[in-house]
């Protein structure tokens, strides 16, 4: 019947759900910057438990050797051994559970920074507490370790800018290329981290717009240094590799050689760049020069514009087949 209208060709309408939007948006908001806290916090957490923690300990065994004012009962008068409480030299001393002896002052500061603790039996243990707790507290560990770490950074970089550096430092990278797996693992990170962290200039820019996997199709790519030689001699012009990151790893993709009048260099930071590939192509940045440097290319190129055009005088009119 030509009256009556199908169910099927109904509008589709999408079923409202205030409740479900309203818990999506929220998670929308409060995932970002919740998700940024947890992963600065698993950093910091790795840091102390790897880093800090292993230092800290050194630390303390190296002073509770070095530093310790810890007396045996041998050192004591008669009359004053095997008392809780003794004076040597005019100084007084605190028992311990183990019949060592430790000057009373440092032993009444840690009982009061330890709290509801138990008392350590040992002079060793009872000295790498009382430094733990008294000198290597937090805020005076990390500033100290940054401060050092800083240093030593800069003095391996003047030793690697030295020939004897560089020797050593080849002696080394030797014996890791011959491991198997490591190599593998340690090529890779080399290789990346100097791309990151290299500040020579390059001759081109690092972020690009590229036809890729075909003609017609645009792709962000970063420029990870010249051409091949053998490549440039076949093609006769210069060629540029380009990383072309998959999502939502931007450190892995297909590495391509191509000429260096197709890289289309973009107004794009790095981290943008990232940010677009991390995000799937969610996060765009504000000028979106990617579709800027499309439109420019097929300026040059001379390309009509996508999408229904109205027929020109020169090109004749086909005719609408009719029904017989």
């Amino acid at each position: 019947m030509t009256g009556q209208t199908h169910a099927n060709d109904l509008p589709f309408r999408r079923r409202a759900h205030p409740f479900r939007d309203a818990v999506f948006s929220g998670l929308g908001v409060v995932l970002p910057p919740l998700l940024t806290i947890v992963i600065f916090l698993w950093i910091g957490g790795t840091i102390e438990q790897y880093v800090l923690s292993p230092v800290v300990q050194i630390a303390e065994r190296v002073l509770a050797r070095t530093q310790a004012e810890i007396r045996s009962e041998e050192e004591f008068s008669p009359g004053e051994r095997g008392r809780a409480r003794a004076v040597l030299d005019g100084v007084e001393y605190q028992r311990l559970e183990r019949g060592e002896y430790v000057p009373r002052a440092h032993y009444d500061l840690l009982v009061q920074r330890l709290g509801e603790d138990p008392i350590p039996r040992t002079g060793a243990t009872f000295y790498a507490a009382y430094y733990r707790l008294v000198y290597l507290r937090p805020y005076v560990v990390v500033p100290a370790f940054v401060l050092v770490f800083t240093l030593l950074l800069y003095l391996l970089g003047k030793f690697m800018g030295a020939g004897i550096g560089r020797f050593f430092w080849s002696l080394v990278e030797g014996g890791i290329e011959r491991l198997p797996l490591v190599r593998n693992v340690y090529s890779a990170v080399k290789q990346v981290s100097g791309f990151l962290l290299n500040e020579r200039a390059l001759q081109v820019s690092r972020v690009v717009a590229v036809e890729y996997p075909r003609q017609g199709v645009w792709a962000l790519g970063f420029v990870m240094g010249e051409g091949m030689e053998p490549i440039e001699r076949l093609v006769g012009q210069e060629c540029v590799t380009v990383l072309i990151c998959t999502s939502p790893m931007p450190m892995a993709g297909f590495v391509i050689t191509i000429r260096r009048e197709e890289a289309i260099e973009l107004d794009l930071t790095l981290d943008q760049a990232i940010q677009f590939i991390v995000s799937c192509g969610v996060v765009i940045p504000p000028k979106s020069p990617l579709a800027q440097a499309v439109v420019g290319e097929k300026a040059l190129r001379g390309l009509a514009p996508t999408g229904p055009t109205a027929p020109s005088a020169a090109s004749p009119a086909v005719p609408a087949a009719s029904n017989p």
